[in-house]
């Protein structure tokens, strides 16, 4: 499967010295100039901050930008000791996922979509905003609305990808909410799988506890999971296909 997604400028190469400061990385690029680039992935990137790594960077032309670099990807090694492109731009993940559903790739899950909106306010007292909030065609059976949480996932044990990472309070009160939709309305999580290497999904109960409690909670109340995989090049990402659970 090599399905492009979306293309863009080639990226620009280098390797990594360090993150720090959360949102800072300084890379030496091909050239050997050292830049500061923006890192949108604030969370601990669970073995992918290797000194030393491959990363790749877009840059930026506009003139408000502070720092024109973004990191974007950054190479690993899999199980079977081949490369591996990261995408760890977090902004990312919700344009590779609203592709999708445009590119009609989820319709089995989901149905047949009429409109999509971004940054949608719900749950108690709408203090927190979907990813997206999917209205379904006059078509579709099922003519509830659509609210839709995108995760990106990065990390990776064997062949499952798993999120979160790190404990996420943010994420606990996401699934929370989504389950408080149903029956009334869908509610679906799409984790962001940003790597070819994954075979499956599962939640980083290791990382969270209770995210992977939750998880499971939501799921028996009926909210649907569609863990989304993709391949990320230099130019451009390709679609991986859905990725099965994997629960213990």
């Amino acid at each position: 499967m090599n399905d492009r997604i979306i293309e863009f400028d080639p990226l620009i190469e280098g390797v990594l010295i360090k993150r720090y400061k959360r949102f800072l990385a300084d890379i030496q690029l091909d050239t050997g100039e050292i830049v500061t680039a923006h890192c949108a992935n604030t969370g601990p990137m669970k073995g992918l901050l290797n000194h030393g790594s491959k990363v790749r960077l877009s840059l930026s032309s506009s003139p408000k930008r502070k720092l024109p670099y973004t990191w974007e990807q950054v190479r690993a090694i899999d199980k079977n000791n081949q490369e591996v492109w990261v995408g760890i731009n977090t902004l990312f993940a919700n344009k590779l996922v609203k592709k999708v559903i445009e590119n009609h790739l989820l319709t089995e899950k989901i149905g047949e979509i009429e409109k999509i909106k971004s940054e949608v306010p719900y749950g108690k007292d709408k203090k927190s905003r979907i990813d997206f909030l999917l209205t379904p065609k006059s078509s579709n059976p099922d003519n509830r609305n659509v609210y839709v949480e995108v995760k990106n996932t990065t990390w990776i044990k064997e062949n499952v990808a798993l999120f979160p990472d790190t404990e996420t309070k943010r994420g606990q009160k996401h699934l929370v909410e989504l389950k408080e939709l149903i029956p009334e309305s869908k509610s679906v999580l799409i984790p962001c799988i940003t790597r070819k290497d994954a075979n499956f999904f599962a939640p980083g109960d290791e990382a969270d506890p209770l995210y992977g409690r939750l998880f499971r909670e939501s799921l028996s109340a009926g909210m649907i999971l569609i863990p989304c995989c993709f391949e990320f090049h230099i130019d451009h990402v390709s679609w991986n296909g859905i990725k099965p659970l994997k629960l213990d």
